[in-house]
């Protein structure tokens, strides 16, 4: 019982945070000794002051006498009143791709009540129970089912109890002993098994919980983040892997994108509970989709520039890069359709996150009746790149631009230079755009908290096609494991 619920407020932690092909997954999630441990610690002391609501099934039987006929019985209204619950040993298993967990020395005092029936005689009374050294051992595998979720299942369990003393209060005396004799041995069996049965009930009953988990999660009216398991969980001696397929896929129309994740490898982070990779092929799959819809467009006219600035969307002020303009169309308003020609592509490296967009801005000039009369056509290519890092449980960054681009794609109105409409775009997103956003990123944005679960001493690292995000973590055991049930 006390694997079953430490690793429910594990799997809550770790699926914080699923229709498989096999891929290569985009989003790892590595849970440490350091942070199986931690788990272990925080829920034998839950399971410790939660001892006395635990409910203990009643124990009935019958003692057959013979030709004499039978004494029934009945063991009921168990409270635990003591326990000395020794801190439980828990291990990986890796060749049975599992976790272990022992229990060694628990010793138990219990009170109750006992009815017992021989013909016309009754009797009743109250009880005292003490176990001696219990042991209890049990394995739990974990897999992978067909939708992607993760699948937990019992694999062994024993339970022993070394000496069980029961003391009685009321009833006739010579009948309450005579049950307690001949059932004593029955009554330890039943105890130790029911100890394996609820092992197995609360194991079921978390697989229950793990298989309603959505896979599937709608981030919002266009995206939909997928995140099945795209292997069975990776465990060897020190360390528990989850790979995830991590894919943001359309709500419109979705497909998926002409290139695949990349296997990447975390190293060993033992000195953290808690370690998450991250693939490029997640943000660029996000990317694909919210292009393919057609959504990485805008329309840009006079009326979103601020009054006070100093540029302006008519053809008097565009006139100064392309002279031919207003002599075309002097005094009217301009407006611009700006969009991707390809999807923004992410690259993560060891030293930058890099960006590569290729879009294009399509001018009109805006007729004294309205109509929009297509006016020349820009190819803009940029770089950009990029820092992140982890200060004082903030995420932060930073963005400079490396190239920018503009080039004439096409042209009604005659070919003209585009290096002035290239320098004053670049000097606009150096001075303005970019430094705006620097003020942003260098203010931070808070990690997340939840009620089960906080982050602390939380450091990232950029690695080659992927980020890294090591950490350890203090849980409410309590509110996480209330959060598995309806």
């Amino acid at each position: 019982m006390l694997y079953t619920t430490m690793f429910s407020s594990l799997t809550l932690l770790l699926m914080l945070v699923c229709a498989i092909r096999g891929e290569n997954p985009a989003f790892q999630v590595v849970l440490s000794n350091k942070g199986l441990q931690y788990g272990s610690h925080v829920g034998a002391g839950w399971i410790q002051d939660k001892l006395n609501s635990v409910t203990i099934p009643d124990v009935s039987g019958k003692i057959s006498l013979g030709i004499f006929g039978n004494i029934n019985y009945q063991l009921s209204g168990f409270q635990i009143i003591k326990c000395d619950f020794p801190e439980p040993k828990v291990e990986f298993s890796q060749p049975l791709s599992g976790i272990s967990t022992s229990i060694l020395g628990l010793s138990i005092a219990l009170t109750g009540n006992y009815k017992a029936n021989y013909g016309f005689i009754k009797i009743g009374g109250s009880m005292q129970v003490a176990l001696f050294n219990v042991d209890v051992t049990s394995l739990v595998n974990l897999g992978k089912d067909d939708d992607g979720h993760l699948s937990v299942t019992s694999n062994n369990c024993m339970a022993s109890i070394e000496a069980m003393d029961i003391r009685v209060h009321g009833g006739s005396s010579w009948i309450t002993q005579f049950i307690i004799n001949q059932s004593k041995g029955w009554i330890k069996t039943k105890i130790e098994k029911s100890i394996c049965v609820g092992v197995e009930d609360l194991t079921a009953d978390l697989e229950c919980h793990l298989k309603a988990m959505n896979v599937s999660l709608k981030v919002n009216e266009n995206l939909l983040l997928e995140v099945p398991l795209t292997r069975a969980p990776v465990i060897d001696a020190s360390s528990l892997n989850l790979g995830l397929k991590g894919e943001f896929l359309s709500l419109i129309s979705p497909q998926e994108p002409p290139f695949q994740a990349q296997n990447f490898t975390m190293s060993p982070q033992s000195a953290f509970m808690l370690s998450v990779g991250l693939s490029d092929f997640t943000v660029n799959s996000a990317s694909y989709s919210l292009f393919s819809d057609g959504l990485l467009q805008e329309n840009i006219t006079d009326s979103l520039i601020p009054p006070e600035s100093p540029v302006h969307l008519n053809t008097s002020y565009m006139g100064s890069f392309i002279p031919q303009l207003p002599v075309m169309f002097p005094g009217l308003m301009m407006a611009l359709h700006v969009y991707a020609r390809e999807f923004p592509a992410f690259c993560f490296q060891a030293s930058a996150i890099k960006l590569t967009t290729l879009g294009a801005v399509k001018a009109f000039v805006i007729l004294p009746n309205s109509t929009l009369t297509p006016v020349f056509t820009l190819h803009v290519e940029s770089e950009f790149s990029g820092k992140t890092w982890i200060t004082d449980q903030s995420l932060k960054g930073s963005v400079m631009m490396d190239n920018f681009t503009l080039t004439l794609a096409d042209t009604q109105i005659g070919t003209f230079k585009t290096d002035p409409l290239e320098n004053a775009a670049k000097f606009a997103l150096k001075s303005f755009v970019l430094v705006k956003l620097n003020e942003r990123l260098a203010q931070g944005f808070d990690l997340p908290k939840w009620k089960q679960a906080q982050l602390v001493n939380t450091v990232l690292k950029m690695e080659e096609g992927f980020i890294g995000i090591s950490t350890d973590a203090a849980v409410q055991l309590q509110d996480a494991a209330q959060g598995l049930h309806p």
